[in-house]
């Protein structure tokens, strides 16, 4: 018996010290991943194009917004200026309003060698209205946003 009680006191000690091991193991993994390779699953900071695509397609100017650049370029039937993120809400809320969506469809993107990405779609109206649609993302200090927004009517 007490041999018995050795030898399962001595196995006890190793499991404990594999798992003090195993710990610290998991430990230094965690940390050096988590440190090193965040990104590897973390979707890219700013906008989307399918964040954009989508809040066009839901008519939400507002979520259209949230990715607009400080300064934006904007084309709606009868008006084209460059303007503020806040001014050009109020602009496609209101093109929004006169042009409910039916429809959202992207045709075309694209991407350029300096990361900027394009979308090229044909937005339809409740009222069949057809707009070809374009929007710019350019890469800024806090991620992609929305540089350039039209909706030309075909």
């Amino acid at each position: 018996m007490n041999c018995f009680g050795l030898k399962f006191a001595a196995v006890l000690k190793i499991i404990q010290n594999m798992n003090t091991r195993l710990f610290i193991s998991l430990i230094f993994i965690a940390i050096f991943f988590n440190g090193n390779l965040s990104f590897a699953g973390n979707p890219p900071l700013g906008a989307t194009q399918d964040e954009v695509s989508l809040a066009i397609k839901s008519g939400n100017a507002a979520a259209l917004a949230l990715h607009f650049n400080s300064t934006i370029d904007l084309l709606v039937p009868g008006q084209e200026l460059t303007c503020s993120k806040i001014q050009a809400e109020q602009i496609v809320k209101d093109f929004f309003a006169k042009n409910p969506p039916k429809s959202f469809k992207i045709n075309h993107q694209g991407s350029s060698k300096d990361g900027s990405q394009f979308s090229i779609g044909t937005y339809v109206s409740t009222n069949n209205k057809s707009f070809r649609t374009y929007f710019l993302l350019k890469k800024t200090p806090s991620g992609m946003s929305v540089q350039q927004l039209q909706f030309e009517i075909e």
